[in-house]
Parts: C-alpha cells; sequence; structure tokens
C-alpha cells in the first residue's frame, strides 16, 4: 500500500470506536481522535493542550501516573484500567494500550470504554457480597455498615441511609445513616416516604426543578449552601416495599440511567437480605427471650452463667444467683383471669430490672419464677442489698387494668464460690432457699446456708 492509501486511510480513523489519543512528555494531549468525544464528553479540540491527569478520577490518579512513567521509560502496557470523568460528571471505565514513541517523544494509547462490562461485573460481585453479608453479619446494624460499603463501591456516595417502613407506622425511620439530620434542608423523612409510598426511584437535583416534588421545589429555592443531589430508590422484597436506598450529597453528582437502573437491581437483592436478617434476629430473639416479659429465658440465663463461671478460671471472681417466686400469684389468675396476670408478670420484671444494675441479668425460668445472675460482688452484703431492694419494690402494689393486686416474693440466694461451684449446685440451693422462705410465710431473702430468714417484711 502507498503513501496516499495510508492517507485514505487515516480518514476512516474516525468510525473507530475506540479513541487514539497521542500525549506530549509533559502529560497533555497533543492527538484525540474524534471517537474520543463518546468516550469522553469532550471534544477533541477541548482536549487539546489540557493535562491528561485532570480528566483521570481522583481515586486513580497515583497509580495512572505511574503506570505513565512506565510506558515513559519503554515499558509497553496493553492492559491498563482506569476510570475517566466524563464533561457531564460521570465516571467512565476505560481499557488502555499505550506505549512510548521515542522517534516523536510522545505517547501513543488507545482507549476502550469498558464500563458496561464493569457495571456487569460489579453488579454481579455487590450480589455475591449482599448474600455472604446476609448470613455473615452479627446483627442487623453490621449488615447496614456492609450494605453502605457495597453500595459505595457500585457508585458515587458521599453519603448513605437505609429508611425502613414498619407495620403500622406511618413515617419511615432510619436505621442507619451517615446523613445529618435535615442536611441541606433537605426533609429525608418526606422525601422517603414518597419514595416508598410510590414505589419509584426519585433523583433529585437543586438545578434541575422540574418535576421534583414540591418540598424539594421549596428547598432549591431556599438554599444558600452548595448544590444538593439526592437518590432514593426503594426497597422492593417479594411481599412489599420495606423501605428506601439513599444516596446523597451535598454537590453535583450525576447519575446515569445505568448507573440507577443497577442500584434498583441491587436493592431488591438488598431488600431480601434486610427481611432475612430481621427474620433471623426475630427467631434468635424467641429462642432466647421470654415472648411475655421480653426477659432472657433458661437458655441465655444459663449462658451468662457459664460466661460468669469462665472468668472465674481467669480472675477472682465472686456473684451470686438468686431464686425468686411471686407468692399466691395463682390466685390473681385464677380471680382476676391470666389477662391480668400476664400484666402483672410484666411489670414485676421491669420493677426487677430498675433495682438491678448493667451487669445483671434477670430471666424468667416460666410461670411466676424469676432467676437473677449478681456478678462482680465483693461479698454477701451486695447480694443482701439488691435482694433486699427488690423484695421492697415488689411489695408496691401492682396497678391492672381492672384491679390492684398486691404479690409479696420470696427469693433464695446462693453464693459464688462459697455456696457451690458450677450452675446447677447453686440453681438447686437457691431454689431450696426460696422455697424455704415460701414454707415460712413468704415475703422474704433467705441465703443458701443459712436457717433464719434474714429480711421480712
Amino acid at each position: 500500500m502507498n503513501t496516499d492509501n495510508y492517507k485514505i486511510l487515516s480518514n476512516y480513523i474516525d468510525l473507530l470506536l475506540d479513541a487514539i489519543c497521542v500525549v506530549n512528555e509533559h502529560g497533555c494531549f497533543e492527538f484525540v481522535s474524534a471517537g474520543a468525544e463518546r468516550i469522553f464528553g469532550y471534544t477533541p479540540s477541548e482536549m487539546l493542550g489540557r493535562p491528561m491527569i485532570e480528566l483521570v478520577h481522583p481515586d486513580d490518579r497515583e497509580h495512572t501516573l505511574q503506570v505513565a512513567s512506565e510506558i515513559n521509560s519503554g515499558v509497553i502496557k496493553v492492559d491498563f484500567e482506569n476510570r475517566y470523568i466524563r464533561k457531564n460528571g460521570q465516571i467512565v471505565h476505560l481499557l488502555w494500550s499505550a506505549r512510548w514513541s521515542q522517534t516523536h517523544q510522545c505517547r501513543v494509547a488507545v482507549a476502550r470504554n469498558i464500563t458496561r462490562r464493569k457495571q456487569a461485573e460489579a453488579r454481579q460481585e455487590a450480589l455475591y457480597a449482599i448474600s455472604e453479608a446476609a448470613f455473615a453479619a452479627e446483627d442487623l446494624l453490621a449488615l447496614y455498615r456492609s450494605i453502605h460499603q457495597i453500595i459505595v463501591r457500585l457508585m458515587p456516595a458521599q453519603h448513605f441511609a437505609i429508611a425502613l417502613q414498619d407495620n403500622g407506622h406511618s413515617m419511615p425511620h432510619f436505621p442507619y445513616s451517615t446523613i445529618e439530620p435535615a442536611s441541606g434542608g433537605i426533609n429525608m423523612t418526606q422525601l422517603c416516604s414518597k419514595v416508598i409510598r410510590r414505589g419509584e426511584t426519585l433523583l433529585v437535583m437543586e438545578d434541575n426543578p422540574a418535576g421534583q416534588p414540591s418540598v424539594f421545589r421549596a428547598i432549591a429555592a431556599e438554599a444558600d449552601g452548595p448544590e444538593i443531589s439526592w437518590l432514593g430508590v426503594p426497597l422492593k422484597s417479594h411481599q412489599a416495599i420495606i423501605g428506601a436506598l439513599v444516596l446523597h450529597h451535598t454537590n453535583k453528582i450525576i447519575y446515569n440511567s445505568a448507573e440507577i437502573n443497577m442500584l434498583e437491581f441491587v436493592s431488591t437483592q438488598v431488600a431480601l437480605a434486610i427481611e432475612r436478617k430481621r427474620m433471623m434476629a426475630r427467631l434468635e430473639y424467641l429462642a432466647l427471650y421470654d415472648s411475655l416479659t421480653g426477659l432472657p429465658n433458661r437458655v441465655l440465663f444459663h449462658d451468662r452463667v457459664q460466661s460468669a463461671l469462665a472468668r472465674t478460671r481467669r480472675e477472682p471472681d465472686k456473684f451470686a444467683l438468686l431464686y425468686l417466686d411471686l407468692d399466691k400469684f395463682k390466685l390473681v389468675n385464677d380471680e382476676c383471669g391470666h389477662s391480668e396476670g400476664d400484666k402483672l408478670l410484666q411489670q414485676a420484671a421491669q420493677r426487677i430490672k430498675a433495682c438491678l444494675r448493667e451487669t445483671d441479668t434477670v430471666a424468667r425460668f416460666g410461670g411466676d419464677e424469676f432467676v437473677i445472675l449478681l456478678e462482680h460482688i465483693d461479698g454477701d452484703n451486695v447480694a443482701a442489698q439488691i435482694a433486699e431492694k427488690i423484695r421492697l419494690s415488689l411489695q408496691l402494689p401492682f396497678t391492672l387494668i381492672n384491679s390492684q393486686q398486691h404479690i409479696f416474693p420470696s427469693i433464695g440466694v446462693a453464693l459464688f464460690p462459697c455456696h457451690g461451684t458450677d450452675a446447677q449446685q447453686l440453681l438447686r440451693l437457691a431454689d431450696e432457699a426460696m422455697y424455704d422462705v415460701k414454707n415460712d410465710g413468704g415475703n422474704a431473702v433467705r441465703f443458701a446456708d443459712q436457717c433464719s430468714v434474714l429480711y421480712r417484711w
């Protein structure tokens, strides 16, 4: 092919979907093909003379300069990836092949737009990550944090929040949010409520008020601060819309339709993960807590006692177990009904909790029996004082729906290590001491090794 044919061939370079870029030794564009406008959003004339690094995503600039230096030293690159910021603010993922021309003292590179491929990969990775987080997260808060980290890897998110709409509540609440309340004047609750109620994505920007909700148009008109971008996507499960994902910026960020579609797709998996984790948390709660009083049950209480015993093996420590029974509680059920009896048990549970320290545990063992673990006590005086405090609290009248009742407790106390060295032995001794109190008329506290009642009203 002769020289004239090469000139003719050069006329067809502009048909390439890829962009050909020539960058001089100072890092500025010397030539870009027409295809660059499809990739970067700038015309060739807007790019010529401009430093290449200015268009690179800030997070990729250091690595890009390092690779450029390697190319300038003679290394040929055929698979370098980085991100650029288009003229409209959107992010584009590029795959580069480049080499240095010693003759012309410039770097010649070909850029291919791989944004769709990267978005597909990111979406797939996000789905795996969300599924893994749903099982691996210790609790709901840990799951929300994981979701936050996954979302910010997908798309720009300066601030992030999860809004949930629970049954029986008219307005959503925010179990997780990095957004300041009323940030930029935005009423987060009102906007999220609109997203959830309509089940549609809402994109709000100050410089594009047309078609935006009236609440935001008023905010945009009054705002004196930085521009605001707000994106809310409904969390749709198989059964209902449970809430919304929120991405918020205090500067102008433009989301393209592909990014929004990807977030909508991922949000479905997020909704399922949240529902699954909430269900697991509910099942765990039912397995470890009493459904009537909300107190720990036998399983959780025994676990707490075993933990206390394990600590005593590492360092000297004392604790006490209290076994408590409400005297003549059966009469309340028989005379007033089980509904009144349940109310009394709930109030009794709260009174007992109010008498304890943060390190203590009270559990309901069933019926009107409660067991209490007092950790880190110096001696029997501490256990006696707390037990008496509980007794005095419970002997006050209980105001129920249809009546007022007086119920008195019988309390047995066993101390570790002086009364026993294992959980079963301590519980048995506290239980026996409690029954001794009941047999003597009740409403008193007795220690396991004492024959006389310590306190009686």
